[in-house]
């Protein structure tokens, strides 16, 4: 059993990070290289605090984690120096721990008992943490091995798209035993972690590594081929006795505010792409933020990834806008009691932000202003408040005067809005949702016989889990459709919604 006093013996220590001065100045991951010895005793020790509680929340699927990662078995196995078995329970419900360990947010924490009183536990137990070094210690000591189905069912599957949900349902069904192919429209797999992602949150080393063990295992990945324009759906459908739709919802967003058409004002992920690239080594990026006075239009995660971005660019300045108010640097029970997911100042937990950059909230661009040339030079903001009509409908009403602030690059990230519009759609029949997203049935099953969606493209813009939890539900699903019948998990089901969206 657990240690009952372990987390009143053992104070709460998060992974170190790199000094400022030296991270910006690389692509690096940001939090220091431990010596292998010294990182797995620190961690074992953290261990030491799950508590052993009642009813562990922090791997339920409707306030932690939609994987249902079995947390309190493998943390009691760390904290035992049972790595073997750590990795093994870790990988029994999560294909990719080395990317949830450093991208999630994890819900697990926030839904972890311990956060109940912090002042009083001094917080959860760093769960992210642990899961990290298991995934670490297995990839170090051989653990991780190519596991092939011992027997082929003949069968062969499609899955559009190589992001998390893709990667999972395609290695799910690969060891199943189906035939497998990857089609990515990029020139490299990976998706959103490839090209989204930022190098100093996820080395891409780490991805290529998996990929390599998904290769092993027989899997294929067709690399600069968009489904519906590079290849027909008919040739697609002709192939593969079923198909799993997980493009994502890369459909951003965008602002239509006066000056939108200047030179210097961008959507985040034509900033983060090129970035990137220029990491995979593919030349200089052209939307770069080196000397510029950048300003960032959105408050959220892929904000931050622009803000760290252009920090290690080089930026002369920069200033991220939010029109919603500053959040408190604690959970208020009144708004966001626990399990659920708290509204809370990340700057305690979002590396880019403790780099510097200056965050103003309760503003909204007005409009951009430009020179002769059509070039951005600066934008004109305003303090304002988020207004909620009858419906819920939500608008942003100024409230205060113009204030122009320098600007010669504007990012704008403020989200997605969905599916994107594609030829695959049109050729399947497909029709989005209100909220751009495709609908499926309590089988994964779209509209069009034999094709399956799951991730963003089914739920809209969410965390790396819920994309894996779907791409594993869904590969259940595939494997029932081909075989009458399925071992393989199914962790979530369509439609199933967190009490702690993100």
């Amino acid at each position: 059993m657990a240690d009952p006093r372990g987390f009143l013996e053992v104070a709460k220590v998060d992974a170190a990070k790199r000094p400022v001065d030296e991270r910006v100045g690389d692509w690096r991951e940001v939090y220091e290289r431990q010596n292998p010895h010294e990182r797995a005793g620190e961690v074992s020790q953290q261990a030491r605090r799950c508590m052993d509680c009642g009813i562990p929340f922090c791997h339920s699927g409707t306030a932690g984690c939609p994987l249902g990662n079995l947390i309190p078995e493998w943390n009691d196995l760390v904290r035992r120096g049972r790595w073997d078995a750590a990795s093994d329970r870790l990988h029994a419900t999560n294909n990719f721990p080395e990317f949830t360990g450093r991208l999630c947010p994890a819900p697990c924490e926030t839904a972890c008992v311990l956060s109940i009183a912090e002042e009083q536990t001094g917080g959860s137990v760093t769960i992210k943490r642990i899961e990290q070094t298991i995934a670490d210690q297995a990839w170090m000591n051989g653990i991780v091995e190519p596991q092939p189905a011992a027997i082929s069912t003949g069968k062969k599957v499609a899955v559009v798209g190589s992001g998390p949900a893709g990667l999972a349902a395609a290695q799910q069904l690969t060891r199943a035993g189906h035939d497998v192919t990857v089609y990515e429209r990029d020139d490299r797999i990976g998706g959103l972690m490839r090209y989204g992602i930022p190098e100093y949150k996820l080395e891409k080393a780490t991805l290529d590594q998996r990929l390599s063990q998904m290769r092993a295992e027989g899997t294929r990945f067709v690399t600069d081929c968009e489904v519906g324009v590079d290849l027909s759906v008919d040739q697609l459908r002709a192939q593969h006795d079923a198909v799993v739709l997980a493009v994502g919802a890369l459909r951003a967003r965008d602002n239509d505010v006066e000056g939108r058409h200047l030179n210097g004002v961008h959507l985040a992920m034509d900033h983060l792409v090129p970035a990137n690239k220029e990491c995979e080594g593919d030349g200089p990026s052209q939307v770069t933020a080196e000397g510029k006075h950048v300003v960032i239009i959105g408050g959220g995660d892929t904000g931050a990834d622009c803000l760290g971005t252009a920090h290690r660019q080089g930026a002369a300045s920069v200033t991220q806008l939010d029109y919603n108010p500053e959040p408190p640097e604690y959970r208020d029970e009144s708004r966001s009691p626990w399990p659920m997911w708290p509204i809370v100042l990340r700057t305690r937990l979002s590396p880019a932000h403790a780099e510097g950059g200056h965050r103003r909230y309760e503003v909204a661009v007005q409009r951009f202003l430009g020179d002769d040339q059509g070039n951005l030079r600066a934008m004109e903001i305003a303090e304002v408040k988020v207004e909620r009509d009858a419906s819920g409908r939500r608008s942003i009403v100024p409230v205060g005067d113009s204030l122009e602030i320098p600007c010669d690059m504007a990012l704008l990230a403020i989200g997605f809005e969905g599916v994107e519009h594609m030829p695959l759609l049109g050729e399947l029949g497909l029709s989005l949702s209100r909220r751009g997203a495709l609908s499926c049935g309590s089988d994964w099953q779209t509209d069009a016989p034999g094709v399956f969606v799951c991730g963003d493209a089914h739920r809209g813009a969410s965390l790396i889990v819920w994309a894996i939890a779907e791409g594993r539900s869904a590969a259940h699903a595939v494997d029932t459709y081909l075989m009458g019948e399925s071992d393989l998990p199914a962790p979530v089901r369509p439609g199933a919604l967190p009490l702690a969206v993100v």
